[in-house]
């Protein structure tokens, strides 16, 4: 009984071409109903109501959907397609396909390649999805490919065979994918980012020392490892943890609703996320193991397991030792202090892997995988917890020479490598309580970002440095603001709107005035975030906002076009996350300083911005139609100009219309 008790902990591990002519329709697939409690919400808050008495909400249920492709982050559903795959053992016919080519990539030098390929690969019984605060970040950078594995997030669970989802086979299928969109032709180089699970299949991708051959191999100049398992469990348990495996699907989906009892709150979601994880993101873990299917888990996990020879040498199954000492390209190891599924202990036993001189800190067979931590008993950590935002970082440029050491840091940015360094290899550690999902975490993804961005730009291409770009394009008259003079003409600021926003044209790298440095240096504590809802790469730096205390976020719309439902659902979730990350910080303002607002811009900041900003009253505020609309214009004049989104505006909140019968 043991056994099934612990089993059930092992079923939510990794909570954790587009057709270059066009993108295909893509089929969504159901997620798992195994009666997660949907809880969560704060009965204390006083339920707001518009100015006829109703709850502001009735005036939106209707446009509320729940489905696994609504939840989907609005970046992947533009650049996203179902394609069919097919490798030398089997055809995947239905594979979500994320890919998202730079807007820019001719403008910029192409000789003797042109920007890097940036492929996502996520862990077993997660998704693409996981990537997205990431992606949010990176897509204006370089062009950015990933696949959500068979069976996993949108994509269909087909073939069911189990060799189908060996780790081979599915090393097989990401080679035969990112083939299928690398530029071939002009020598594009790839660079890939792994989860967990991910990361080992990069590793088999990589490494000279692989089992698996690919000719892929020789264009893969970079590796980021995020949650990196070191190896395989020892021959000493696999045997058990296949027999576990026997166990069938139906008692499995037994035990995963026992352990989804509480739902955001349940052990299935703090097994993952961090003890202090707000709620959005408990919803957002909940709903991955939601969505791994358990079918799909079983023959991955049993693909993760390896066969010992009579000499103790394994053979298949997730890569130890041995293909990790093969990896020879820059490498970034990222690991959560509190991570309970890969321990930040697996990163140090990776670089005595590709440090055979120096002293180990374990024995090859003795690391705890994700197969062994995610059978185990869940356990407390009780390190103490490092203060303000430091982390620990391992800094490895030498590792091959023997020269490792760790410190803590404020600030733990790379030192500028020299060309000896160049295949050099960096550790970071995020303090506890980083975990698991520290890749979609509030507190830590955007300092993952910005790892891994410095990460690119001084170890692979400095070509990866938006700034370098900005800075090439604007200096070539290749990249500015359309209609200049026009933009010129605008006031840059609006007044408060609702007193939560302000309206904005966007900022310019080169500009005198309205660039981001100089714009932090007057908004800053006045401008919480600035939300750019363009559909372009943005021409300015956004890191530039961010090193000035201004958070960026980046939710790309079609100019001219009235914002979807979904669109606007995605604004109204990240302005309610923003305003409370506002009340959070609020105790420290200065008396009688005023709240610090959100600024939000399309390019001038009329139609789109004022769409999603009266959208906002509407839904949250309690204004009517009407009195949003004024609002806007009142403080934004002279408001929104397009008539057609004023029309949708009404049509879209229109309280108890209902859309008849069509013949």
């Amino acid at each position: 009984m043991a056994a099934f008790v612990f089993s059930y902990r092992f079923l939510n591990r990794d909570g954790t071409k587009r057709s270059r002519a066009a993108l295909r329709k893509k089929n969504s697939t159901a997620p798992i109903s195994d009666g997660a409690s949907t809880e969560g919400t704060d009965s204390s808050v006083k339920e707001k109501r518009d100015v006829y008495g109703r709850p502001t909400a009735s005036q939106s249920d209707h446009l509320k959907r729940n489905g696994a492709d609504d939840m989907d982050p609005g970046l992947l559903k533009k650049h996203s397609a179902t394609v069919s795959y097919t490798t030398p053992g089997a055809t995947y016919p239905s594979i979500r396909t994320f890919f998202c080519p730079h807007p820019h990539i001719e403008k910029l030098p192409t000789e003797p390649s042109p920007l890097p390929l940036l492929v996502f690969i996520h862990g077993l019984g997660g998704s693409l999805a996981q990537f997205h605060p990431l992606l949010t970040s990176l897509v204006n950078v370089a062009p950015c490919f990933g696949i959500d594995l068979p069976g996993c997030g949108l994509s269909s669970f087909s073939p069911k065979s189990w060799t189908a989802y060996s780790a081979e086979a599915l090393a097989n299928l990401l080679a035969v994918a990112i083939e299928q969109f690398r530029d071939k032709k002009r020598n594009q180089k790839v660079v890939l980012v792994g989860h967990s699970y991910g990361c080992s299949l990069s590793a088999m991708l990589t490494s000279s020392e692989s089992p698996f051959v690919s000719s892929l191999r020789e264009h893969i100049i970079g590796f980021v490892a995020i949650c990196p398992p070191s190896g395989p469990p020892p021959t000493s348990v696999v045997s058990k943890y296949r027999r576990m495996l026997y166990i069938p699907t139906p008692i499995f989906d037994i035990l995963r609703w026992w352990d989804r009892r509480g739902g955001p709150n349940s052990p299935s979601v703090s097994r993952f996320v961090s003890e202090n994880s707000d709620l959005e993101t408990r919803k957002l873990q909940l709903r991955f193991n939601e969505q791994s299917k358990t079918p799909v888990w079983r023959r991955m996990a049993w693909g993760t397991l390896p066969t010992y020879k009579g000499n103790g040498e394994a053979a298949g199954g997730m890569p130890g030792e041995k293909v990790w000492a093969g990896v020879r390209v820059p490498l970034l190891l990222i690991a959560g202090e509190s991570d309970p599924i890969t321990k930040a202990e697996e990163v140090n036993k990776i670089i005595d892997y590709l440090n055979p001189g120096g002293n180990r800190h374990a024995q090859p067979n003795s690391p705890r995988t994700l197969v062994e931590e995610a059978l185990a008993p869940q356990t407390v950590d009780t390190k103490p917890h490092m203060e303000g935002d430091e982390w620990q970082e391992i800094d490895t440029n030498h590792v091959l020479n023997g020269s490792t050491f760790s410190k803590r840091c404020d600030s733990a940015k790379p030192e500028t490598p020299s060309k000896s360094a160049k295949r050099g290899i960096k550790a970071f550690v995020f303090p506890a309580p980083a975990s698991h999902a520290l890749l979609y975490e509030r507190n830590t993804s955007r300092a993952l970002s910005g790892l891994i961005r410095d990460f690119f730009t001084q170890y692979i291409d400095h070509r990866l440095s938006l700034g370098w770009q900005l800075q090439h394009l604007t200096t070539s008259g290749k990249w500015d603001v359309k209609n200049l003079e026009k933009w010129k003409a605008v006031k840059p600021v609006s007044d408060p709107i609702g007193e939560t926003f302000v309206a904005m044209k966007t900022l310019r790298e080169v500009d005198e005035q309205h660039t981001p440095t100089k714009f932090a240096q007057k908004w800053k504590g006045k401008i919480y975030a600035v939300i750019d809802i363009s559909h372009e790469s943005p021409v300015y730096d956004p890191s530039q906002l961010e090193k000035g205390g201004i958070q960026y976020h980046k939710l790309p719309t079609v100019s001219k076009i009235p914002p979807t439902v979904d669109e606007v659902r995605e604004f109204v979730a990240l302005v309610d996350r923003l305003k409370e990350e506002i009340s959070a910080v609020s105790h420290e303002l200065p008396e009688g300083a005023p709240r610090p607002v959100l600024g939000v811009h399309c390019h001038y900041g009329f139609n789109r911005t004022g769409f999603f900003l009266t959208s906002y009253l509407i839904e949250k505020l309690g204004f009517t139609v009407q009195g949003a609309i004024d609002e806007f214009e009142r403080c934004r004049p002279p408001g929104i100009r397009h008539e057609h989104f004023i029309d949708t505006l009404f049509v879209r909140y229109c309280v108890g219309l209902q859309r008849a019968s069509t013949l």
